[in-house]
């Protein structure tokens, strides 16, 4: 049995939206009213079946999509009682995905009242033109309305997130989207760079000529332009992509980033537990189903060997600005990562990453440097060689 220590994070994947944008890859579903209950009961099972199995001691709880809020007030109220349920009470960090326009003040004080004290929204962009271009639904002005109604309700932490290289998207209209989403007072901000997924509508118009995507030299000015215009507005990068006011990172995606142990519930969700990482089906019919059933709803398990779980936790822990901890790596693997690379492959990467400026190794970590975090992906996959 994991101990209770291990287990501090559970996601739960609640797949339903209105409707879905033409750059999004996530396991998705178009909202039907008739598919809410069983798959709130599927959730509730395959929840209580790991409590049985495993000493749950969540201190953060994540509930993405899709879009949750999606949900009407009475359907909402259900989903969040089986997550407090699992937590024995309510998490130190709880937090709902959420889409402009999808929370009114009946659904906000429904997440308050459960104990929700962090919404995390997709603003994306705040130039209509470039929502048209992301097949967004929102308009602008309903992310200020949205963020109101939460603060109104006592909503602790609101997340924006923001989307720059997007095709047609100047540095300044960049710069207007960041400069408008600080002006709402967020305690977070996420700002990622528009990827083109084989099998999104995005990515086949990409293919036939009809948008062009954003230079690479603008699209790296642009995330450099977001570094310093957070810092200015008082946002610490504490991750690739994420910037945080004093205290309010978010320590559930922490979670993933230190590589440790969370639990992950509903069609298409990952998990990592004792070692092993496993995806449930992405299909909510056989999802339910197969919990129904009482059978396995995960289609893929991994157990990971030492070697690629070391290389794996390098990797995610260079996504953030901390870096490796080589005391925490030692702590883990038994030796510090300088000497454990040192007899694997990834010996000759770390000192030619250091060589060329995208590595800095100190005696507490390693990490990337501004100028790695440039290109952090193909730092980061060398030491999953």
């Amino acid at each position: 049995m994991t101990t209770p220590a291990d287990v501090r994070a559970l996601y739960v994947h609640l797949p339903f939206c209105r409707a879905r944008c033409g750059y999004c890859d996530f396991y998705s579903e178009l909202y039907r009213a008739d598919a809410v209950q069983p798959l709130l009961n599927a959730l509730s099972t395959e929840l209580a079946g790991y409590a049985a199995q495993v000493e749950l001691a969540l201190e953060t709880v994540f509930i993405g999509g899709g879009t949750p809020t999606v949900l009407p007030a009475e359907a909402l109220q259900p989903l969040l009682h089986i997550c407090t349920r699992a937590a024995r009470g309510r998490p130190s960090e709880f937090t709902v995905e959420a889409n402009p326009a999808t929370i009114d003040a009946g659904k906000a004080a429904v997440l308050v009242s459960a104990g929700v004290n962090r919404v995390s929204m997709g603003a994306q962009s705040f130039d209509p033109a470039e929502l048209s271009v992301l097949e967004r639904t929102h308009r602008p002005e309903q992310v200020r309305e949205t963020i109101a109604i939460c603060r109104s309700a006592g909503v602790r932490a609101v997340s924006l997130d923001l989307i720059f290289g997007i095709p047609g998207q100047s540095l300044q209209s960049w710069l207007f989207s960041l400069d408008q989403a600080i002006a709402l007072d967020p305690e977070h901000i996420s700002c990622y760079g528009l990827t083109y997924e084989p099998g999104t509508r995005l990515h086949a118009r990409a293919q036939a000529g009809q948008v062009t995507p954003v230079d690479p030299d603008l699209e790296a000015d642009m995330y450099e332009a977001a570094i310093d215009r957070l810092a200015g507005a008082g946002f610490a990068q504490y991750e690739i992509s994420n910037f945080a006011r004093p205290g309010q990172q978010c320590r559930h995606n922490l979670t993933y980033w230190r590589n440790e142990p969370y639990l992950g519930v509903g069609p298409s969700a990952a998990g990592y537990l004792a070692g092993e990482r496993y995806k449930n089906v992405a299909d909510v019919a056989e999802y339910v189903r197969r919990i129904a059933a009482g059978t396995d709803p995960r289609e893929a398990t991994e157990r990971l060997p030492p070697e690629k779980c070391a290389g794996e936790t390098v990797m995610l822990a260079l996504r953030t600005v901390e870096g490796l901890s080589r005391a925490r790596f030692a702590e883990r693997f038994g030796q510090d990562p300088l000497t454990w690379f040192a007899q694997r492959n990834g010996g000759s990467a770390i000192a030619q990453n250091v060589a060329d400026g995208l590595l800095e190794v100190t005696p507490e970590a390693i990490r990337l440097t501004r100028r790695g975090m440039l290109v952090a992906n193909d730092v980061m996959a060398e030491f999953l060689e």
